[in-house]
């Protein structure tokens, strides 16, 4: 790999040091296209196996079924435009379905199947959702929605005969001829997901992703392998395919280079071992709680996993003692750590395989085609290395805007072109960038996003961070009872429980008297963390 020692450059844009490529310039490309564009050359290649039904599918087969499967939407109406809701665990279905929703040139919108009944429905409200695709165990959350579902699986709640909706059947869709299928007239500029993110600014906002976010996603996410003449990889997929990384990043960028895919539906330690072993899986991507099970584990050893040669990092900063543990463990597998959003269709940075230039603590180099920069965060003016500061980046994979919020997308996206990412952190002097701590006050509960605001809103409490091993940072309230309450700390848990996602519910519950404030009256969150932090 041939890489340019200059990253810094005098106007204050830190570029990336890996080689250039070339982005696809056609105007009228589509994802589909451009995923398909080299399958004739591997037909009987496997394309994807899930690990939890056993089944697969082929490059050829996946085409075709993803064809087939459009050809059925257009059938029931679904048309270029149109914002299709998938909600339901990761499955070959899930990933057929969310190419053969951006094939026919409608959006897609997912939802994590963790959410209540309130959260998905406002999801769909914003989206304009007009279909919903999801399996028989959510059907109690979905009926209220009132759309027209597409089920998943076989086993279907009777009451699902007294649905005011349409009620139709993927395994209906897919069996429609593919030669049915009418190809929209689609351009890179076209809307293909609309994935939700708090954001800088605290609510869940629709992030606008385009067909060229996408395909420009898929080239920087493989390129490294590329560069180093790698043959096909086999990628194990567990990371849930409703979030940017795991739909973007994995499944459509490795399925474009022709890698082949094992999907789980979700983590469980000895599943995984056994699909590294089964499928000879040699590149896997995890969240750090389960970097941090896989430092404590000692199974391995019944498996043979000698096969695997990367383990990938994401979606929080993870520390050096955890990546050596790890390596203790895997000392043939090469650790790297990486760095994204969903506003930047999952990826910015990215640690060089094999170990190159490593600095523990680092998410790696920009990856090819994004410019960084970090600016002061009163004088908005850029810094040089080694200073903290907002991190800023532009480039082909930063979304558009967010949907139907000129306001938010105003406060992000400046006239540059800069995606003002609301993360502290800095580039050292090689380039290599580190995240320090976020400005917005968001916190990382097991990979997901947690937005205390919108907790407090439902709990009128203040909150506090708690350091956790595994979970990375956990919601903890400061309550301030009203005089005479005997309101408990199992009451306001239970209460919390019952409006918002596992993720986000309450781990503890402090009673205070008042909770420190500026002289502006802003809530002085870093004091309450500090106190926690010093209590251990």
């Amino acid at each position: 790999m041939a890489f340019s020692s200059t990253c810094y450059n005098p106007d204050g844009v830190y570029r990336s040091p890996r080689p250039p490529v070339s982005f696809p310039t056609n105007p009228s490309l589509s994802m589909t296209t451009f995923l398909f564009r080299n399958a004739a050359s591997y037909p009987e290649r496997l394309a994807i196996a899930d690990a939890d039904s056993g089944e697969t599918l082929t490059f050829a087969q996946l085409r075709s079924t993803v064809f087939s499967t459009a050809a059925g939407l257009q059938r029931i109406g679904i048309s270029k435009g149109s914002v299709i809701l998938i909600f339901a665990p990761n499955s070959i279905h899930f990933a057929v379905t969310f190419f053969a929703i951006v094939a026919s040139g409608a959006i897609a919108t997912t939802v994590n199947p963790l959410y209540t009944v309130s959260e998905l429905t406002k999801q769909a409200k914003d989206s304009g959702a007009k279909f919903v695709f999801t399996v028989p165990q959510l059907w109690d959350k979905v009926k209220s929605l009132h759309l027209p579902t597409i089920f998943f699986g076989t086993k279907l709640p009777s009451e699902i005969a007294t649905s005011d909706a349409p009620i139709h059947y993927f395994s209906d869709l897919i069996s429609v001829p593919e030669t049915e299928f009418f190809e929209p007239e689609i351009r890179q500029s076209d809307i293909a997901g609309l994935l939700y993110s708090s954001g800088t600014t605290g609510a869940n906002k629709g992030v606008v992703l385009t067909h060229r976010n996408f395909i420009c996603t898929s080239v920087m996410a493989s390129g490294d392998q590329d560069l180093l003449g790698e043959p096909p990889n086999t990628f194990l997929c567990f990371l849930p395919l409703f979030h940017i990384f795991g739909l973007s990043v994995i499944t459509y960028a490795q399925l474009q280079r022709g890698n082949s895919l094992v999907l789980m539906a979700r983590f469980e330690m000895e599943a995984m071992l056994r699909s590294i072993e089964k499928y000879r899986v040699t590149y896997t991507f995890v969240v750090p709680p389960v970097m941090i099970a896989l430092a404590k584990q000692a199974k391995a050893a019944k498996y043979d996993l000698s096969s695997l040669k990367l383990i990938g990092s994401g979606a929080a900063p993870l520390g050096k003692d955890v990546m050596e543990e790890v390596a203790k463990s895997f000392p043939t597998v090469q650790l790297v750590q990486g760095y994204g959003l969903t506003e930047s269709c999952g990826i910015i940075s990215l640690e060089y395989p094999q170990g190159k230039d490593r600095v523990y603590g680092s998410t790696g180099f920009l990856t090819v085609g994004i410019d960084g920069k970090v600016i002061c965060v009163d004088t908005q003016k850029p810094l040089p290395p080694n200073q903290q500061g907002e991190l800023c980046f532009r480039g082909p994979n930063i979304m558009q805007g967010y949907f139907n919020n000129p306001e938010a997308t105003k406060l992000t996206l400046d006239s540059e072109g800069w995606l003002h990412t609301g993360d502290l952190g800095y580039f050292d002097e090689k380039g290599q960038l580190f995240v320090v701590d976020r400005i917005k006050e968001l916190i990382k509960y097991k990979g997901f996003q947690v937005n205390l605001n919108a907790v407090i809103d439902i709990l009128y409490a203040k909150f506090k961070l708690f350091p956790d091993v595994e979970a990375g940072e956990v919601p903890i309230a400061y309550v301030v009872r009203t005089a005479n309450s005997s309101l408990t700390e199992a009451e306001v848990q239970k209460f919390i429980a019952n409006q918002v996602a596992s993720f986000k519910r309450l781990r503890k519950v402090t009673f205070v008297n008042s909770v420190p404030k500026s002289a502006s009256g802003k809530i002085l969150r870093r004091e309450l963390i500090q106190k926690v932090r010093s209590s251990l």
